[in-house]
């Protein structure tokens, strides 16, 4: 099937210019760069090439540019997931194309609200909104990934998961995400960043104010809670082997992450928060964030398939569509 491996090229490519232009998101936020073109948009200054004098401008300048990059890649992947929607996997419920449909929305969506963002100044809370759509994006581009059998869908497609470990899975996803999303708050609101001096500990800075203080311990509280479950998740795939190793492998990428993550962590709070490590901790941040929707992805789609073989064993066959001589979990997904 010639389609399926030059739609994950696709989405790889998407997931690479996403990857990025987050990235590079959160150092127009650390720098202070978010009114670099002023209240301009789309164009800087009124100009597509403005006179690169200010380091501010030269970086909301790059990070419209790799916006302007992913819109046409996204909507790239989208056009030929739609000329190939007759093959099997692609079109209909659980193909790549829906999900390649809503990552265009995604990006549209997230495009505009770049552009209220500029608009009103580059305030806060309008900034993290940006971030979460920013993020769903990302999220969006792993699925249609996964559906076109990238980043472990194959082999999952062919494994088998329980539903604890779903459930499981899905919780590491929500905490990841909370806790994700809670940092890039942490990182625009004003004092939030500096408000806790040590770590692990807080060690609350008298100058920063209530509020600061809580949006950084929250942080903290979530990625500590998502750092236990995934020890947690990682021993019970020890103990058990008939779960899915794509699953277990996925589950194990997030938890190295999230130590990542940590250590980078206290490094910034040790070396009293450099740019290029509160740059590190976005990016970590992102990966890890991606890493537990993919193993929660994958986790549904391996139970989906269990839940199909267990219902053939009782004599229940379910009209899934049969590819290559394999039950295709195109509406498993698709659930």
């Amino acid at each position: 099937m010639a389609t399926l491996p030059a739609l994950r090229r696709f989405a790889y490519a998407a997931l690479l210019v996403a990857l990025a232009h987050l990235v590079f998101g959160a150092i127009v936020r650390i720098s202070g760069s978010g009114m670099g073109c002023g209240d301009h948009w789309p164009l800087c200054y009124g100009r597509l090439f403005p006179p690169m004098d200010r380091p501010d401008l030269v970086v909301e300048w790059t990070h419209r540019l790799l916006a302007s990059i992913l819109v046409v890649t996204v909507a790239s992947f989208a056009v030929v997931a739609w000329v190939c929607r007759s093959e099997p996997r692609v079109g209909g419920p659980g193909g790549v194309l829906r999900a390649a449909l809503l990552a265009v929305v995604a990006v549209v969506a997230a495009a505009l609200l770049g552009a209220v963002t500029v608009k009103l100044g580059n305030p806060p809370y309008a900034t993290v909104a940006h971030w979460v759509l920013a993020m769903t994006l990302f999220a969006t581009l792993g699925a249609a990934a996964i559906r076109a059998g990238a980043l472990g869908g194959a082999a999952a497609a062919t494994e088998h998961a329980s539903l604890r470990v779903m459930r499981a899975a899905n919780a590491a996803a929500v905490l990841a995400f909370l806790a994700v999303s809670l940092g890039g708050l942490t990182a625009k609101l004003p004092s939030a960043a500096i408000a806790c001096r040590s770590f692990p500990l807080c060690g609350a800075d008298p100058a920063a104010g209530a509020g600061a203080v809580h949006v950084q311990l929250t942080h903290r509280l979530l990625a500590f809670l998502l750092l236990l479950h995934l020890i947690g998740v990682v021993r019970g795939f020890w103990r058990r082997r008939d779960e899915s190793r794509t699953v277990a492998r996925a589950a194990t990428i997030a938890l190295g992450l999230v130590f990542l993550q940590f250590i980078v962590a206290a490094s910034m709070v040790l070396f009293t928060l450099p740019a290029v490590l509160r740059s590190l901790h976005e990016a970590v941040g992102v990966s890890v964030w991606l890493a537990t929707f993919t193993y929660a992805y994958l986790a549904r789609v391996a139970a989906g398939r269990a839940g199909a073989t267990r219902a053939m064993s009782l004599g229940d066959v379910p009209s899934y569509p049969l590819v290559g001589g394999e039950m295709a979990v195109d509406r498993v997904i698709a659930r």
